[in-house]
């Protein structure tokens, strides 16, 4: 046998399997247009989707909150935010409609971080706009107290303790502790007042608004002292306050008031009483019961000015400005009387016999 290596015998591979092409297949010309008719469904169902969320927001702005005839009033608390703010509308009635409205107008505006506690009030004229703006603004509801001219200081205490939105701080203070918190120097409050309208925030104090009108007052007699007519027998601001207050009672008709000043100011002068019912009654307190009689003009008192020479000690009522105007201008002329006509008005006289003449005729009904 030959010793030769036999021939190996290769082996067969298996046959390899063609690898699928990665390319897809052409579309037919139909699904072409079926894929671009679906894309442009899709397109035009966002684009009316997102018009009528524009048109729906853009409605939004610039309708009023309220019907004509409406009006609700929030009380917007300090640290609350935007949903709180709208909570607070839909609590009082206001339609506010979806909440995603008001924050895409707060983003947009920027207001959300600027909204400012207090209390607002929405009326049929406000737009969402209107409100954000209003509230970042601070543009509250604000309250109002009047004072009026000739009223007392007992009168001023009751009004600012019965107001419903005054924050009482002084209730059960006396007089002395009241011109203390405002830091008054005066020793008697009567007069230190100004008679004006105040208007006010809620969470405004009672020591706030006596403090204000009393600054006021104290403007208002710097000025009308500031521009007296020279010379007066007046020796100072105070004085021309006392003798404002006594105008102030003694007529509510605007065009006397300087005539009566200038019959004060020249008995003063002539050192002749006062002799004004006012004083008197003043005096009385709780006494006086709507009638003044002979006796009470006797009995003394320091603000009887019946008894006693001069002014009194302090005011007797709340002056207006225009009674300070009056008492340092007053009328020149020569009339030292004058006596109720009975219809709001006074009539002046120069002499004694002449006055008597005008109280037989006006008082007691006397031709």
């Amino acid at each position: 046998m030959s010793d030769a290596p036999k021939p190996r015998r290769r082996r067969k591979s298996p046959a390899r399997l063609a690898a699928p092409s990665l390319e897809a297949a052409p579309l037919r010309p139909l699904g072409r247009i079926r894929w671009v008719l679906l894309l442009l469904l899709l397109t035009l169902g966002l684009s009316a989707g997102g018009f009528h969320f524009w048109r729906d927001y853009q409605q939004f702005l610039v309708t009023p909150l309220l019907p004509p005839g409406q009006q609700v009033t929030i009380l917007f608390e300090r640290g609350e935010g935007l949903l709180q703010l709208v909570r607070h509308l839909e609590q009082g009635g206001v339609p506010v409609g979806a909440h995603w409205r008001w924050q895409l107008l707060a983003r947009e505006s920027k207001l959300a971080r600027r909204l400012k506690a207090g209390e607002y009030r929405v009326d049929p004229r406000l737009t969402p706009p209107d409100l954000l703006q209003a509230i970042a603004d601070g543009r509250v509801v604000m309250h109002g107290l009047s004072i009026e001219p000739g009223k007392r200081f007992a009168d001023l205490r009751a009004r600012v303790e019965a107001h419903p939105v005054l924050v009482q701080t002084l209730a059960g203070a006396d007089d002395a502790e009241i011109l203390k918190a405002i830091g008054a120097t005066e020793a008697h409050p009567e007069g230190l007042f100004l008679p004006e309208t105040y208007f006010f925030p809620r969470g405004y104090t009672d020591r706030e608004l006596y403090r204000r009108a009393y600054v006021s007052l104290q403007k208002a007699l710097d000025e009308a002292w500031a521009e007296r007519r020279d010379p007066l027998p007046l020796k100072s601001p105070y004085e021309a306050l006392i003798l404002a207050s006594i105008i102030e009672k003694e007529t509510g008709r605007a065009f006397e008031r300087p005539t009566i000043a200038g019959v004060f100011v020249r008995r003063l002068e002539l050192g002749m009483r006062l002799q004004t019912d006012p004083t008197v009654i003043y005096g009385m307190g709780e006494a006086f019961d709507g009638n003044i009689r002979r006796q009470d003009l006797r009995t003394d008192t320091p603000w009887n000015t019946y008894t006693r020479h001069g002014l009194p000690p302090t005011p007797i009522a709340l002056a207006g400005r225009a009674a300070l105007k009056a008492a340092v201008h007053p009328a020149a002329g020569r009339e030292l009387y004058f006596v109720a006509k009975g219809d709001g008005t006074h009539q002046f006289s120069e002499t004694l016999e002449q006055h008597n003449a005008a109280v037989r005729k006006y008082q007691l009904g006397q031709e």
